[in-house]
């Protein structure tokens, strides 16, 4: 085996490696331009050519590899040859054999999946440490020999302080991630993952998985990653990049249905009435409910022919066509087409040409009797009906529903509607109604179980012909129509048969945080197992003050002694006075130090967590318990509970440090 100091020569040639593929990608660029045959493959082969060098030119600064394999002689594929693993492919000099084979190829599952009891024909397993991009120590397992044991370096990693972005995983992923991330793409899974698992690494490591291995058909139809909110896509942002991965659309759901600007706020009863699946049927019921069966025929002056379709033949088509059940826009197409194609048998007969010329013509001839019988339809002007006079949503919705979603001053029309975010769903509701939106091969959506019924639709829109990943946590559902269970939730997003897979063990959250976690666990509404900590090490100190923001101010202060990020969530409403109080207790807010309002920390992680006035976050929101079992498992490191009011049920008391002050 070889020894350190040959170790880190070897990271050098690693370093050749990746400096020859990018004057190799520069020169590629340069030679491309002139071997394409036409001017579209040149365009494509330049686009691509030159995303590959700023790739490589952009690649982040960072160890390699994280680990080696050593097959012994009872292995048939790799009998005595060692492989280095690390985050992307690095290749070898003038054609040779790579120096570092990409985390996802399928000899780099040994590394994660091989075991004493299975060695996988691996007979030495090596992980390596590093401080930044210095090979620091190396531990090895001999598997084959039956020799594995608890890895300091896969702890310290694991372990290690957070400061920044979110960062991938790929020197630490789990067999039983693994199996997750390296799942097909015909596959769509659904993942509960209780606090600090790993599930948004696991998401975001299979859409890296899936565009190694399906590269050319994921590349045509795209891979979409949906996000609770700006701030939890900031904090993943670099994690793919990390991976080689550039060409994945990241975004809020929000932002994805974002036809028209969002102005206006509705009241919780009329948001409640509009995320309701039952508003899909009161949708279709309106739209089609414009189609009227023809009473008279149709004619169509042609010079100085006139052709004709008699009302029966055009109920028919109208019929038909309906039954067809293809969106609205496309049926109304439809419907032209086909008494197009009956004026043309008409006009055959008679010696005349129906070219394609003429064919237009007929077919926009026939614009104001389409109007009249399926009419063209805008979202904003369906929506602006309903929400202005709901009453043909009766009797779907009760009149106490209607009412709650009838804007009290109705607008002009619908240029000058004022939207609420609940509006998007329904005005994409419309539009899908109308026409069949932008479908991805992959989508990926985390923080799923806080989605509505009306919005899983509009993620199963985006995915029926696709899979998906759901990753959520039922105990983490904090709006008013969370998800109770992952089966319909699921039947929703259109993926009834996804199978769902419960990671229980959690790896940055330590025992002394999962305590109290389990135990508020028992006072929320769901069928969720407890998560047991990978890590025995973190603090929880509970602090008990006269004055909150004075409190919280010496606290934090105390943190920053500590490596790491530093969050400080609170209610909401508490968020803005604490910020204020820590500028003026002299303490900077930046990469280090946030102040976070409850409501936008889910999904985010801080070393050290200062949790202030739990019983005003469980107060601020009907869910407040759900939203409390989200902040306190924010913490990897240390949590420390700052209050001046008597603490929400008794989750912080057993296993916690505590300490009263007159702050």
């Amino acid at each position: 085996m070889a020894t350190l100091d040959e170790e880190r020569r070897y990271v050098e040639q690693c370093g050749a490696g990746l400096r020859r593929m990018l004057d190799a990608a520069r020169d590629n660029v340069i030679v491309g331009e002139s071997v394409a045959g036409d001017r579209y493959s040149a365009e494509r082969l330049g686009r691509h050519l030159k995303s590959l060098a700023k790739e490589l030119s952009e690649e982040p600064e960072g160890p390699p590899f994280f680990g080696r394999l050593d097959f012994g002689g009872d292995s048939a594929e790799h009998q005595g040859r060692s492989y280095h693993i690390g985050r992307r492919h690095i290749t070898g000099e003038h054609g040779g054999p790579p120096v570092v084979i990409d985390w996802r190829a399928p000899v780099s599952r040994a590394f994660y999946r091989a075991s004493a009891r299975d060695p996988l024909g691996v007979e030495v397993r090596r992980r390596f440490g590093w401080a930044g991009t210095t090979l620091t120590s190396f531990e090895d397992e001999r598997l084959a020999q039956g020799e594995q044991t608890e890895s300091r370096i896969l702890a310290a990693e694991i372990e290690r302080p957070r400061v920044g972005p979110m960062r991938d995983i790929v020197a630490t992923i789990q067999p039983e991630q693994d199996d997750l991330v390296r799942a097909g793409l015909e596959e769509s899974i659904c993942v509960q993952g209780a606090p600090g698992t790993g599930k948004t690494a696991v998401g975001l490591h299979r859409a890296a998985f899936l565009l190694y291995a399906h590269r050319q058909r994921l590349e045509r139809s795209g891979v979409l990653v949906l996000g609770p909110n700006r701030a939890f896509l900031g904090y993943i942002s670099a994690v793919l990049p990390a991976l080689g991965e550039v060409d994945v659309e990241q975004t809020t759901l929000e932002r994805l249905l974002g036809t028209v600007a969002v102005t206006a706020t509705d009241s919780p009863a009329a948001a409640l009435v509009k995320h309701d699946a039952r508003m899909a049927e009161v949708l279709r019921k309106i739209l089609y409910g414009r189609i009227s069966k023809p009473v008279e025929p149709v004619s169509v002056a042609d010079g100085s022919y006139r052709w004709r379709v008699g009302e029966d033949e055009l109920r028919r088509i109208v019929d038909d066509t309906r039954r067809d059940g293809m969106p609205y826009a496309i049926g109304r197409e439809r419907v032209r087409a086909r008494i197009t194609e009956l004026m043309r048998r008409q006009a055959e007969l008679r010696g005349r040409t129906g070219n394609a010329v003429w064919t237009r013509k007929i077919g926009k001839a026939l614009t104001p009797f389409l109007d009249e019988i399926w009419p063209a339809v805008h979202p904003e002007e369906l929506l602006c009906a309903l929400l202005s006079d709901p009453g043909p949503a009766a009797p779907i919705l009760t009149a106490d529903e209607r009412a709650a979603i009838t804007w009290a001053r109705p607008p002009r029309g619908y240029r000058s509607a004022k939207w609420s975010e609940a509006d998007l769903v329904l005005l994409d509701e419309i539009a899908g109604l109308l026409e069949r939106p932008r479908g991805y091969g992959h989508v990926i959506v985390d923080e799923a179980q806080d989605l509505s019924p009306m919005q899983c639709r509009a993620v199963a829109r985006r995915s029926e012909h696709g899979s998906i990943t759901v990753l959520g946590d039922l105990a983490q559902g904090t709006t008013p129509w969370a998800a109770a269970s992952w089966p319909r939730h699921l039947e929703l997003l259109g993926k009834p048969a996804a199978g769902v897979v419960a990671l229980t063990t959690g790896f940055r959250v330590p025992a002394v945080v999962v305590g109290p976690a389990n135990r508020l666990l028992a006072a929320l509404d769901v069928d969720v197992p407890a998560t047991r900590s990978y890590r025995n090490d973190g603090r929880l100190l509970v602090t008990r003050v006269t004055e909150l923001e004075k409190g919280v101010v010496a606290v934090t202060r105390e943190a920053l002694t500590f490596e790491g990020s530093i969050g400080v969530i609170a209610a909401d409403a508490d968020a803005g006075p604490l910020t204020d109080a820590l500028w003026n207790g002299g303490l900077d807010l930046g990469e280090r130090l946030s102040v976070v309002p409850a409501s936008m920390a889910k999904g985010l992680e801080y070393d050290h967590v200062v949790l202030a006035e739990p019983a005003a976050i469980v107060e601020a929101e009907a869910r407040g318990l759900n939203r409390l079992y989200v902040a306190l498992t924010r913490a990897v490191s240390r949590l420390d509970v700052v209050h001046s009011r008597p603490l929400p049920l008794d989750v912080f008391t057993a296993g916690s440090g505590e300490r009263t002050g007159g702050r």
